[in-house]
């Protein structure tokens, strides 16, 4: 079983029951990558150049970003990986967090390079009304799991896991973070700060791997859990992921107060809900919005980055194997 009390034998990698987890963590591995690495000096040219509004929608989306991996990390540590018995998922997991810590240190290494008033943009998600019910939204569900002592056998408990699970990775990670890649990189479109665009490129590069990791995690706990396979729960968890579109939906009214070329409020919310559709297709639920992809650039069929870089002259598909940088 994948989740419960370890056992003994549990903390021996072979034979290996979860091989998906053990592959995602040996393409975690080939995919690591290092901030510092790329050069910001004509992202700064750029920034120079760009509208208030342009240089709101950035500020804005780094005052999420840099605490939301770290918010993360938190739920990976205390909410999901002591109640799961299998080393492979350990093993990703513990990857998993480097990584969310390397996103982290990338987003202050680019508010650290650009001329960010720094104690601002650190606050703004402690001020902003529609950042804190983001982050009470995350609260809510990873509490019951970080914050007392949850019983992982009872129905109620697998429930729990199932919960922020949802929440955390299907919602935070795989719609919420997803829609601020997509804005970020929307400027790489317009040929302006392209090497910040290919460090998001690699930071969604390992979300979507968070993503699979997470889902599969679902699939496979509901498998093996047959009592947790009632149409109540289902359209609990749909509502889950709609309370999050919500929230997403509000967010985004702040972050684009009046918009700015070729993005506004609404373009980026039919791309939140068409999102969403995707992630309850791949749990197996039911579309809900039936949105169109607004965005024809982003990846339409394995949410893995695949832009064709018409203005980029550096490769971005950075990998990391046996100690070597392949570009």
């Amino acid at each position: 079983m994948l989740i419960g009390k370890p056992s003994p034998e549990d903390v021996n990698l072979h034979p290996i029951r979860y091989k998906w987890a053990y592959d995602l963590y040996n393409q975690a591995v080939r995919n690591t990558w290092f901030p510092h690495e790329i050069a910001l000096k004509e992202d700064l040219e750029d920034w120079q150049k760009m509208t208030e509004d342009e240089r709101h929608a950035v500020k804005f989306i780094m005052a999420f970003f840099n605490p939301a991996e770290l918010i993360v990390n938190r739920v990976l540590a205390l909410g999901v990986y002591p109640y799961l018995k299998s080393p492979e998922c350990h093993l990703y997991i513990a990857k998993q967090m480097w990584e969310e810590a390397n996103h982290c240190v990338a987003f202050e290494y680019v508010l650290e390079t650009f001329p960010f008033d720094r104690t601002k943009i650190y606050n703004t998600h402690l001020e902003v009304p529609s950042m804190q019910a983001k982050e009470a939204f995350i609260a809510k569900y990873s509490s019951r799991m970080t914050d007392q002592k949850l019983d992982i056998e009872t129905v109620e408990g697998k429930k729990d896991f199932i919960r922020n699970l949802v929440a955390y990775n299907i919602v935070m990670e795989g719609t919420w973070f997803y829609s601020g890649f997509m804005v970020m990189l929307s400027f790489r479109q317009r040929n302006q700060l392209r090497n910040f665009g290919s460090m998001i490129n690699w930071v969604l590069r390992d979300e979507s791997l968070h993503l699979k990791f997470g889902i599969n995690l679902v699939l496979n706990v509901l498998e093996e859990n047959a009592e947790l396979l009632t149409e109540e729960f289902a359209n609990e968890i749909r509502n889950i992921i709609i309370e999050g579109v919500n929230l997403e939906i509000a967010y985004n009214k702040d972050l684009f107060p009046t918009g700015i070329l070729g993005l506004n409020a609404d373009y980026v919310n039919q791309y939140v809900m068409y999102v969403a559709d995707r992630r309850l297709e791949e749990l197996g639920l039911p579309k809900y919005y039936n949105a169109t992809n607004p965005a024809k650039w982003m990846s339409t069929a394995t949410d893995v980055y695949e832009l064709v870089n018409f203005f980029e002259a550096q490769n971005t598909n950075y990998e990391v194997d046996n100690g070597s940088h392949k570009k």
